[in-house]
């Protein structure tokens, strides 16, 4: 552990690195462990310092939820299409979930309205209005992939799944042969999906994600497209 540092050594002290110090804590040791005294020891300086730059624990957990997001939030810049930059975005928003699984009730439970969050959303907008898609419409879409991931990785967290391998949840996954006897359609459904070869992509997720894109490619009720 680094010695704490005088008043006057905390000028390089930064808000990306208090925050970057809080995930790697929250990781190892999950959300019960953050706390300023905590992040302040991990980083060898006294918890009052770290106000000068995160005002509030609650800002301190909006900044964190922040973190993961923005590690997905460039893809969608970058892609070709909007089609294959929201299909981009949630790839890398489910691995980066994954990745960080003792975070994940923060994202379902905080909106995290962080001026940096504003911005990943506003230069998202911006490549969906440039593809000629109304700013409403593009921002229904944004919510729709983010909510439809972080409500996928949910239920795997549930099921204990974690560590950054993009898997089927458990119960979904590992119905056992004599529970098949009185349903018949779904045992005949059950064994041709376990003969399929693994990809290493939980296909279900995947399934859905197409569908979800296709829909947003068809013509909206007042004819918008």
């Amino acid at each position: 552990m680094s010695p704490k540092r005088t008043r006057g050594q905390n000028a390089g002290l930064t808000r990306q690195a208090i925050l970057r110090a809080a995930l790697a804590l929250a990781d190892r040791e999950g959300l019960k462990a953050l706390s300023m005294r905590r992040i302040g020891q991990e980083l060898g300086v006294e918890a009052m310092s770290l106000y000068q730059h995160v005002g509030s624990k609650d800002a301190l957990l909006d900044g964190l939820v922040e973190q993961v997001v923005t590690q997905a939030a460039p893809l969608l810049t970058e892609a070709v299409s909007w089609q294959e930059g929201l299909r981009e975005y949630a790839h890398a928003l489910l691995r980066a979930l994954l990745a960080h699984p003792n975070v994940v009730p923060l994202v379902v439970s905080r909106p995290a309205i962080t001026p940096g969050n504003l911005r990943l959303m506003e230069e998202g907008l911006r490549v969906l209005r440039a593809a000629g898609l109304p700013p409403d419409r593009a921002l229904d879409m944004l919510y729709a992939v983010t909510g439809f991931v972080v409500g996928h990785v949910a239920v795997l967290a549930a099921g204990g799944v974690a560590g950054g391998a993009e898997r089927a949840a458990p119960a979904m996954r590992d119905i056992p042969e004599p529970d098949l006897v009185e349903t018949p359609l779904l045992a005949e459904a059950t064994r041709a999906r376990r003969a399929q070869p693994s990809s290493g992509t939980d296909r279900r997720f995947v399934f859905a994600l197409e569908a979800m894109l296709r829909g947003f490619g068809e013509p909206s009720e007042s004819g918008e497209p």
